[in-house]
């Protein structure tokens, strides 16, 4: 299942602007602009039995959507702190609630390293 699940994640990732992915403490990690992660694939961290998605989210969004699903949505260790939120990826994934939560992740990291510079 973890692999399917990656299968579908990758391109959703992938789509977005400037994206690179490259294992991260062994896990494949997006970065933008191979600067900065916000995504990051998890399988059964530290035996935890979760397949997920760790993700960037805007201020205030892990509250909100913990709050409303919190077998779905959860703290994740490491970067909960930063406002990243964790999502299962087991079974019945909305995937195009994932995209959407990627790419409100993406523009909140994206935002903060500012315009390309030409």
């Amino acid at each position: 299942m973890a692999d399917q699940s990656l299968d579908r994640l990758r391109p959703l990732c992938m789509a977005l602007p400037e994206v690179t992915e490259k294992e991260s403490h062994g896990a494949p990690t997006w970065f933008i602009r191979e600067k900065r992660t916000f995504a990051m694939f998890v399988d059964n961290h530290h035996n935890d039995g979760r397949i997920a998605v760790w993700a960037a989210a805007p201020p205030g969004a892990k509250e909100a959507l913990i709050a409303s699903d919190p077998e779905r949505f959860f703290n994740p260790p490491y970067v909960g702190t930063r406002g990243w939120v964790g999502i299962r990826l087991e079974e019945g994934v909305d995937w195009q609630e994932v995209a959407d939560l990627l790419a409100e992740g993406y523009e909140s990291v994206a935002a903060k390293l500012g315009k390309k510079k030409a």
